[in-house]
């Protein structure tokens, strides 16, 4: 009843502003041909008829079944399509309100120079803020759907970290982060596999994921062991657990299933010759010389993410060791327990973000809705002497795309 209730609150919503932006499509196209009117009012309402009906019938159409790249793409469609005309209904309001605001003044003075009217319609939206608003709409619907493309589109990010007290034998180490791989979202292997060829091209030392194999279930990686597989490393190839890997998200028959559920996905670890650090650390050797790598399970300072790791376990021994490296999924960690409680963890590896997997990045900019909720959300952050980097992830969830923040493969060396 409840999840009805709020069904009907959506499609009211929906409603309102479908009709709120129609009447912004109106303006702009008072000039046109009628036949050009028509046509454009229906495609209009026929995809916001369509947007409706899905609403209403998807208790009934068991989308769970859908094959995924469907289920996927049309509930991208739908939400993007809700998101512009939101966006577009954002200017609409702001130029109402200002003009609501003119036209009152002009009544309580009685001033007609004040008063804002075209022709005898009184109050109208000026055709200039109805195309700003319906650009601006059309916008990011167009890079929401340009985005599809790059969902496969691996981009290397290379950098370069100094330090004055990591072991001489250990200058020149070349490590590969990657993280959030969500394997359930892909469809697309062949896309897959040329990313991890990508990474072995590079010719890593140490190979690090930072956790979000699946997005809920073990089995979703039975596809793919063969191309995750090829990822070898000389000194190995380290992981953690994300959020997403202990089946929060889902609804199991039983306790029991959950639990069997992350043991299977510890065995998909282990088969792919990864070494899966569970609130623990290991030592790295090179040249006679060693540094810790700790990992632990998912850690968060937010509040709707569960608290499964034990830094003072990983952490304890560790204190012999002149560098360490720290694998904690969400960058979240760093502020909340990192920086205040381990100051001489020299570097910590997160991805979680995404990136929201929307955002822009220009030289010396960037930016992105999830930074609002991450003050570490993507690159490189530094506090004294201690650094993070945050992954933007190597595979996508939810939206089956990225704009702006590209799927990475970091490549930090050690200089």
């Amino acid at each position: 009843m409840r999840n009805s209730g709020f069904a009907w609150i959506l499609l009211a919503i929906i409603v309102v502003i479908d009709i709120y932006v129609f009447q912004a499509l109106k303006t702009v196209t008072q000039n046109s041909a009628n036949r050009t009117r028509i046509i454009l009012f229906s495609i209009y309402w026929f995809l916001s008829a369509c947007t409706f009906l899905f609403i209403l019938l998807m208790p009934y159409l068991n989308t769970e079944n859908w094959p995924k790249s469907l289920r996927s793409y049309t509930f991208a469609i739908l939400i993007g399509l809700f998101f512009s005309k939101v966006v577009g209904s954002i200017f609409f309001l702001v130029d109402d309100v200002r003009r609501l605001m003119m036209w009152s003044i002009g009544k309580l003075f009685s001033s007609p120079t004040v008063a804002i009217t075209t022709g005898d319609e009184g109050i109208t939206r000026s055709v200039f803020i109805s195309w700003l608003g319906l650009a601006a709409s059309g916008t990011l619907f167009g890079s929401l759907v340009y985005g599809f493309r790059n969902k496969y589109h691996y981009h290397v990010n290379r950098i370069k970290l100094s330090y004055t007290n990591l072991p001489v034998s250990f200058k020149g180490l070349k490590v590969v982060q990657i993280s959030d791989i969500h394997s359930g979202s892909f469809n697309d292997k062949a896309a897959v596999e040329r990313g991890v060829e990508k990474i072995m091209h590079e010719k890593p030392d140490l190979i690090l994921f930072t956790g979000d194999l699946v997005n809920d279930r073990a089995t979703e990686m039975k596809n793919y062991m063969d191309v995750f597989g090829k990822l070898k490393a000389p000194m190995g190839v380290f992981s953690t657990l994300g959020n997403h890997d202990y089946g929060d998200y889902v609804a199991w028959d039983s306790p029991e299933a959950k639990r069997q559920n992350l043991e299977n996905l510890k065995v998909v670890h282990a088969n792919l010759g990864w070494r899966l650090l569970m609130n623990e650390h290991v030592a790295l050797e090179r040249g006679g010389e060693q540094i810790a790598l700790i990992g632990i399970e998912n850690w968060s300072a937010k509040g709707r993410f569960p608290k499964y790791g034990k830094m003072s376990e990983a952490y304890a021994g560790t204190e012999k060791y002149p560098f360490k490296i720290l694998m904690s999924h969400d960058p979240s960690h760093w502020d909340a327990e990192v920086i205040p409680k381990y100051s001489d963890i020299d570097l910590m590896l997160s991805g979680h973000t995404h990136g929201m997997q929307f955002g822009v990045e220009l030289p010396g900019f960037k930016w992105s809705p999830v930074q609002y909720m991450y003050k570490q959300w993507a690159g490189l952050y530094e506090t004294e002497k201690q650094k993070l980097y945050v992954n933007r992830g190597y595979g996508f969830i939810g939206y089956p795309g990225r704009v702006g923040i590209l799927p990475e493969i970091t490549v930090i060396e050690f200089v």
